[in-house]
């Protein structure tokens, strides 16, 4: 019957009685940890359970159902390219236009009166932040922040409640246009990551049955393991639309988000990017035309710096490493820095409610506002300098549009003012300008170091605000800054060496995202992509290396800082030292284990599901010489979905025979995904329902995974 093996395979039932005592120090407060955690984290569940109505339902399928099932695959991987393709169009082209239409007016204005012009840039500005706090706290909070370190978790087999559903998917690309238009020290980059994952989830579960767009056909992947895979396809699809770097996206979910991984999947993710990378060209080269206003001036490679410098010398490797070190230091601040404001912010205002989040938003928009705005008021400007005739370059640029010397409340017509070529300008259009080869002394370093300092403090601020905020991009803002100063001075030293501050520019970008978010072989490929320069390719692996080392010195990653802080407990690479010295059975000193027999009165299984939080449940059976013996496990999902549906209750204490089975789909205990599911205090029982009783056997999980108690922790 299926389970005469299992009986054999289990040893007896475990005591909780005779443990040893738990450890002091870190790992005894683990439980009361895990006590936080129980209401708003839940594993997935990617066990396939073998019970009877499985089996039945693997019998009954046709020949054609695999070959069907993987065509089902790849036509979604297809699906998910094109949705968050088009998403990350949408997105772009709503930033671009918002940014464009913004900084078009505000010099319009400013050519008459730079206090109106100063008024209008803040009052727009104030105007988009506050749609994008207002849709995060009103309709979708879920939605705020990265959502890369929620992603992680459900790669990882946690399932935090909300992450995934439709609301959070509109959320995101609305708040994410407001929060990157508005101005804020902030990327589209993280979101985009997350809005991929929640359209690959909508896909899998046929759409949202909530605001019926649903679609029985396509339920197929009903299994927390296809859920997953099409949760990875998105992730990397998001990557690849964001930084229109496709290989860079395949690798980022490989490396960043993903802890299991086979060839299989990796050939799908490659498709899926693929098909992001065309959707996203066929739009740029349509938008050539000049049909998208703002959108696309920097084609397909977003910091194009292929012109810039052809070779290195050796001289060059000290200064890059000294970069290395720089980024891997801030890197290692910045995450120390955000985390504890977080952790101030949670404790202190956000439970104050929705009201003060709000306030709080528009009140870092109007100081990212009237700083990006007065500091460049406060500077000298600058005499254009001797460009080359076929540069492409102009000085000063015609204000309003993306370029270098931008001209800004100056006397002159000939001179331009360094601190609002990456102050008053798009985020894209700024790092441009930081990147641009050829454009020797365009920033004193007094102006740059304001800007770093300044912008280095704002990102710090605005991270963990209730919109949808990315870090990428300020990232790369920061480094480039500290970079291209380093820059300067080698210029100054080295005289005679073929030298671009431009250069320099990108390597310190790439510092400050490895020393912030500790990603190597991802990071490496997006910096190439987006810049279309090879050459540098050694320099970037010499400082990403560097600056990991040294970030990983002082503490984790800021997606691991940032998960930990929200409660998703990501398994460690490695186990700590503690564990070897535990074995499993001390670990569950407090958790009592509870069982139920074969079979159960209904109001004995109501009254365990509403005790205790436990999300399995141990089926004990007498066996011939009295002694208790475990058959298997079923899971408190099952339970809710039997006492539901009252079909399988009995009047009898006696184990049912065979005929009971075609009640019951397999598809009937498929949980929802990213939702709620049933609880015990939704499902309403008579008194006479209550004395009757419930055979657990036919659904039941007659091989779980088994532990023998005295195995160390280390090895669990």
């Amino acid at each position: 019957d299926g389970i005469g093996m299992a009986r054999l395979a289990w040893s007896r039932l475990p005591t909780a009685d005779g443990a040893a005592p738990l450890p002091e120090g870190p790992a005894a407060s683990a439980p009361a940890q895990d006590e936080l955690f129980v209401g708003a984290v839940e594993s997935l569940d990617y066990e396939v359970i073998e019970n009877y109505a499985y089996r039945e339902e693997q019998a009954q399928r046709s020949k054609f159902w695999v070959p069907y099932y993987i065509m089902l695959k790849w036509f979604f991987a297809l699906l998910i390219g094109v949705g968050t393709g088009l998403a990350a169009i949408f997105i772009n082209l709503a930033v671009e236009n918002f940014s464009g239409w913004k900084f078009t007016l505000t010099f319009a204005i400013i050519q008459h009166s730079y206090f109106v012009g100063f008024l209008v840039y803040i009052l727009l500005n104030l105007a988009l932040v506050f749609s994008s706090v207002y849709i995060v706290t009103q309709f979708a909070p879920a939605a705020a922040g990265s959502g890369i370190p929620e992603i992680k978790g459900y790669l990882n087999g946690v399932d935090t409640h909300g992450i995934l559903l439709f609301r959070t998917l509109v959320g995101k690309i609305f708040g994410s246009i407001g929060s990157v238009g508005g101005g804020l020290a902030l990327g589209k980059e993280g979101p985009l990551v997350h809005t991929g994952a929640c359209i690959a989830s909508l896909l899998g579960q046929g759409g949202s049955a909530k605001y019926h767009l649903n679609s029985r056909w396509v339920q197929i992947f009903e299994s927390d393991r296809d859920r997953r895979d099409l949760v990875t396809c998105g992730c990397a699809a998001g990557v690849a639309a964001a930084f229109r770097a496709p290989v860079g996206g395949v690798l980022f979910a490989l490396e960043e988000v993903t802890s299991w991984w086979r060839s299989h999947l990796m050939w799908r993710v490659f498709f899926t990017s693929a098909v992001v990378a065309v959707v996203v060209r066929s739009a740029m080269n349509w938008c050539d035309s000049g049909k998208c206003g703002h959108f696309g001036a920097g084609g397909f490679i977003i910091w194009d710096i292929s012109g810039g410098q052809e070779d290195y010398s050796y001289q060059e490797l000290l200064p890059v490493a000294i970069i290395g070190v720089i980024g891997g230091l801030l890197g290692a601040l910045f995450n120390q820095l955000t985390l504890y404001i977080t952790k101030w912010r949670r404790t202190y205002l956000h439970k104050k409610g929705k009201r003060v989040q709000i306030f709080e938003a528009c009140l870092i928009s109007l100081i990212t506002s009237t700083v990006s705005f007065v500091l460049p008021l406060l500077r000298k400007c600058s005499p254009c300098p001797e460009l080359e005739t076929n540069s492409g370059i102009q000085c000063p640029h015609p204000p309003g549009t993306d370029g270098n010397f931008v001209n800004f409340y100056c006397s002159k017509d000939n001179e331009y003012n360094d601190l609002a070529t990456i102050f008053f300008n798009s985020q894209d259009d700024a790092i441009r300008n930081l990147f641009s080869a050829k454009t020797f002394h365009e920033y004193s370093a007094q102006s740059l170091i304001t800007f770093l300092v300044m912008f280095y403090s704002l990102a710090v601020v605005t991270f963990g605000t209730a919109v949808p905020a990315g870090q990428f991009v300020p990232g790369i803002m920061i480094g480039s800054t500290y970079g291209r100063l380093v820059g300067m001075s080698v210029v100054k030293f080295y005289k005679k060496l073929n030298v671009d501050e431009g250069t320099y520019a990108l390597l310190g970008a790439a510092s400050f995202l490895g020393g912030s978010m500790r990603m190597t072989v991802s990071l490496c490929v997006i910096m190439v992509e987006i810049t279309n320069n090879l050459q540098l390719l050694p320099l970037i692996m010499l400082v990403l290396l560097i600056s990991k080392a040294v970030g990983d010195f002082f503490n984790e990653g800021l997606y691991e800082e940032q998960a930990r802080l929200k409660g998703i407990p990501l398994l460690d690479s490695r186990p700590k030292q503690v564990m070897r010295n535990m074995n499993a059975k001390d670990a569950c000193k407090n958790q009592k284990v509870v069982c139920l027999p074969r079979v159960s009165r209904v109001v004995d299984i109501v009254s365990v599901l509403q005790s205790n939080k436990h999300n399995g449940f141990p089926i004990v059976e007498r066996g011939q010489n009295g002694e208790s013996l475990v058959i298997g496990l079923i899971l408190r999902s099952h339970l809710l979905v039997l006492l539901q549906s009252k079909v399988d209750f009995q009047n009898t204490p006696f184990p049912c025979g065979p005929g009971i089975l075609n009640r019951h789909n397999f598809s009937d205990f498929v949980k929802p995904a990213s939702s709620k599911g049933k609880s015990i205090d939704d499902i309403h029982l008579t008194d006479e329902e209550l004395g009757l009783y419930l055979d657990l056997a036919p659904f039941l999980n007659p091989s779980p995974y088994i532990v023998p108690e005295d195995m160390s922790l280390a090895k669990v």
